[in-house]
């Protein structure tokens, strides 16, 4: 059992944090050990503005994760996210002083070392540093310089940059709740390998990770990461909407978007009500879903707009032509009801949801193929190429007590396929009903070689200077 590669990806969302622990069987799928989700406390649009809430909800995903395995998790690959997040297009260069000699890994490391050192606005570090297309001695679309011969290397970058300050918080609840950071991964980047087929990037796509507080996107052609933006915008915004257009409480806006939510209005009929319980015994509330759909359809449309601007930046004036394998909805947003043909309706481009079954073994619980988990399991596919022993077995459980820093505690976290239900579901009677009508919801590159290098780079820089501020 030591040689076994156990892998945990931390999925530190607006709405939910989700702990997953797995490993590769002997098919390369992913096989899920254990689950761990709790509501997430003290995180606003992917940025932490609450330490101690924020850690307690990490410290119960956890709990719960290893309490479902049986194995106990020693660190963690993290997925980043916020409003903060931005990215730029750079080119660099070296001159290698003996050309005879073939470029190799040292080169390409130390011409991404060279853009790390890039300057950048006060406040900001950057996160990821992505190689693009290699250009030697002027010969270009190189994606592979590895074994050439040249004396001046050169590439372009998809540069990932962050609010340092929100980076060291997010650093900080992991190894204030007793584990430790392996890596950190932007979070459209972890849903893209879970959910995109290397076809689909080669021949351009684009992702939208529509979460709780923001919606992310990526764009790939020609195998490589061309572009990624933030949206400020997500599925919790729709939420505000339901509350402040019905009237109601925010445990009813979100169970009715979640049970009887539509992204298009002429889905509904007129006729189709929904009641909804009055507080401490006043009267109860009729809905139409009619006017439920175009509440979430304005927000929806809003949203979309944005994202398909960022796209449209990137394909100019038909973004069609570039992107073939057209766009690809993933994250909880995606659930929603007839977004999918929103989408195709709004950008006119070929829609799909992702779903990240496809790695996942055939006994996979089917609530984790949701496109809910999408981040989760690209983050657990990223802590398996760092090849370390992120858990181990928990051969027994000691009777005698434990020093205070250490989790004991046994989070109230409900099963995975009870997720939440508790804190959205009203009372037997207050449970919302229909009336007139039942509705019912349905080979590695060397960007990524280097590139994990790199990140491990800014770990060490990272860590130190949190070490230094004790």
């Amino acid at each position: 059992m030591e040689n076994e590669n156990i892998a945990v990806g931390l999925d530190i969302g607006t709405t939910k944090i989700v702990a997953m622990i797995g490993k590769k069987n002997e098919y390369g799928k992913l096989e899920i050990l254990g689950v761990g989700k709790s509501k997430s406390l003290g995180v606003a649009r992917g940025v932490v503005n609450n330490i101690t809430q924020t850690i307690q909800s990490i410290e119960q995903a956890v709990s719960d994760a290893e309490k479902n395995s049986g194995y106990q998790i020693k660190d963690v690959v993290v997925g980043i996210a916020g409003q903060h997040i931005r990215s730029i297009q750079h080119s660099d260069y070296i001159s290698r002083s003996n050309s005879d000699e073939v470029i190799s890994g040292k080169d390409i490391e130390q011409l991404i070392n060279q853009v790390n050192k890039l300057a950048m606005l006060p406040g900001e570090e950057i996160i990821h540093v992505l190689p693009q297309e290699f250009k030697i001695d002027g010969q270009t679309d190189i994606k592979e310089p590895i074994g050439m011969f040249g004396g001046r290397l050169e590439s372009s970058f998809h540069v990932v940059v962050g609010q340092a300050s929100s980076i060291r918080n997010i650093v900080r609840c992991i190894q204030n709740s007793g584990i430790e950071l392996s890596g950190l991964t932007l979070e459209p980047l972890a849903s893209a390998d879970a959910v995109l087929s290397q076809e689909e990037k080669e021949a351009g796509v684009a992702l939208i990770d529509i979460g709780g507080g923001t919606t992310d996107l990526a764009i790939f052609k020609d195998g490589i990461i061309r572009h990624t933006a933030v949206i400020p915008f997500g599925g919790n915004i729709i939420t505000e909407d339901i509350k402040e257009g019905c009237s109601i409480i925010e445990k009813q806006a979100e169970l009715l978007k979640v049970k009887f939510g539509s992204a298009w209005p002429g889905e509904n009929r007129d006729n189709e009500i929904v009641s909804i319980p009055g507080l401490r015994g006043r009267d109860p509330k009729e809905i139409s879903l009619k006017n439920l759909s175009k509440i979430i359809h304005a927000r929806v449309v809003e949203i979309i707009e944005q994202v398909f601007a960022e796209i449209r930046a990137y394909g100019h004036e038909d973004p069609r032509k570039k992107l073939i394998a057209g766009i690809v909805l993933t994250g909880g947003g995606a659930n929603l009801k007839h977004i999918k043909q929103l989408v195709e309706y709004i950008t006119g481009m070929d829609t799909r949801i992702g779903y990240p079954n496809e790695h996942l073994a055939g006994n996979s619980n089917v609530e984790l193929s949701s496109p809910l988990y999408a981040t989760a399991v690209g983050l657990m596919m990223n802590s398996i190429e760092n090849k370390t022993q992120s858990a181990v077995r928990i051969e027994r459980v000691p009777e005698k007590s434990s020093p205070p820093n250490e989790r004991q505690h046994e989070p109230a976290v409900t099963p995975i396929g009870e997720a939440k239900e508790q804190e959205i579901v009203l009372d037997q009677e207050e449970t919302a009903l229909p009336k007139q009508a039942e509705k019912q919801v349905e080979q590695p590159s060397t960007a990524s070689i280097f590139g994990a290098k790199i990140f491990n780079n800014y770990f060490v820089k990272l860590k130190d200077f949190l070490e230094n501020a004790e």
